[in-house]
């Protein structure tokens, strides 16, 4: 049997490349290892789906931290306002919430998928499930077939490979896509873990002493050797058995990665200023006032309100301040200590969670060896590439499931071509 496209995937990226070839008349077979398709997509946004992001294509380009510019000329051909379009003529009516993150009115995920399994069956997609693919097959520089794992080989001009990387391994994303992609000479930069917990040695992590505790609005930064923020993320974070995590965590994640690289690190220093919007000296005055104002008051109570009062009371230790001792018995030495401690309490970590538990795979078939408007590879005629299993990586909050879309979308529009 012959096909003009084989999508290999059935994930964002993959449904949206076998819509896109499909609705330009090209006689599409979708593969998919797994017993249901869309299973990521199911389980993206908690079960809500986060189809995108509403931001201006520059803000959304800096959220992706990986590779981000490359999908520069990809926006111009299919935004994420064409993302909007194309749901809400699928009868996918959208919302914006916080930071322009788009998600279907129902809150359901689950419609998300429905809508694109019935584009696909309206389109007549063939799709198989349960049938992984062993191999793909080129032949004098092109494809020429797709093999499955029980020997059935169906034959092509066009293969969309959209089985991502190797983060959320339970939807199927295993990593099979890479040797397909180096068997046809493509590069692929090293894997690793991105929007990930952060684990740490630190005694008090060990301890557990602020197990559960979640942080507010904090600036969360990751240092160089220097002591330079490398990066810095205004977020909630939380405090875990293992370390730290939370959005600013699971953002600041891929530094820590890249900076234990970069400079053979046992550890790398991350720094929490609990009070972003106050600057040290004026917080440092602030404080001393509210002493002189209520000397006989115990400092805890003085401070009362200004942080959690766990992260206060921790604080204090750190300091060797009694919190139960009056404030005006406390040397203005300490108070500088503390002051500083709110504002930069810095503590080792040393790594984060393995790579299958991750939200986002780092690393993957180098951009540089994909054509950045129709997502072709450079090296094989019709063979084409789209989302996680490329090296483009973002944070969550609709970014990376908006650069599947986009590549799917432009992955399967020119393969069908």
């Amino acid at each position: 049997m012959k096909y003009d496209v084989i999508v290999i995937g059935g994930g964002p990226s993959g449904l949206m490349a076998a819509i896109g070839a499909a609705e330009k008349k090209a006689k599409v077979l979708l593969i998919d290892k797994g017993n249901k398709l869309g299973r990521k997509l199911a389980i993206s946004g908690g079960g809500r789906c986060n189809v995108t992001n509403r931001l201006p294509v520059d803000e959304i380009i800096k959220h992706i931290p990986g590779n981000g510019r490359f999908l520069y000329s990809a926006f111009s051909l299919f935004s994420n306002e064409d993302i909007i379009k194309f749901f809400e003529k699928l009868g996918i009516q959208l919302k914006e919430e916080d930071h322009g993150r788009m998600f279907p009115v129902t809150d359901k995920a689950q419609s998300v998928v429905d809508a694109l399994l019935s584009r696909l069956a309206d389109l007549n997609v063939e799709m198989i499930t349960n049938s992984p693919v062993r191999d793909v097959h080129y032949n004098n520089g092109q494809v020429n077939s797709v093999e499955l794992a029980d020997g059935t080989s169906y034959e092509t001009n066009a293969v969309v490979i959209a089985v991502g990387g190797k983060s959320v391994p339970h939807t199927g994303s295993t990593g099979d896509g890479y040797a397909w992609a180096a068997k046809a000479g493509h590069t692929i930069t090293d894997l690793f873990p991105t929007e990930v917990p952060v684990t740490s040695a630190e005694p008090f992590i060990k301890e557990k002493a602020l197990q559960g505790l979640s942080l507010r609005d904090i600036s969360l930064s990751v240092l160089n050797p220097k002591g330079k923020p490398l990066i810095t993320h205004q977020m909630d974070m939380i405090f875990t058995h293992i370390g730290v995590s939370g959005p600013a965590v699971l953002r600041c994640s891929q530094f820590v990665v890249k900076a234990m690289k970069k400079w053979k690190l046992k550890e790398v220093t991350m720094s929490i200023d609990a009070l972003p919007d106050k600057k040290e000296e004026p917080l440092f005055q602030e404080i001393m006032k509210s002493i002189k104002d209520e000397p006989k008051k115990s400092v805890k109570n003085l401070l009362k309100g200004l942080v959690p009062e766990r992260y206060l009371l921790f604080l204090l230790d750190k300091n060797d301040i009694d919190s139960t001792a009056q404030g005006a018995t406390i040397s203005n030495e300490k108070i500088r200590g503390l002051t500083k401690s709110l504002k930069s309490f810095q503590f080792q970590v040393n790594g984060t969670l393995p790579l299958d538990k991750a939200f986002v795979t780092g690393g993957g078939v180098s951009v540089k060896e994909i054509e950045p408007q129709t997502m072709a590879s450079k090296f094989m005629s019709g063979l084409f590439f789209c989302g996680e299993i490329l090296d483009i990586h973002g944070y969550t909050g609709g970014y990376n499931i908006t650069s599947a879309l986009v590549t799917g979308r432009l992955a399967g529009t020119n393969a069908a071509l």
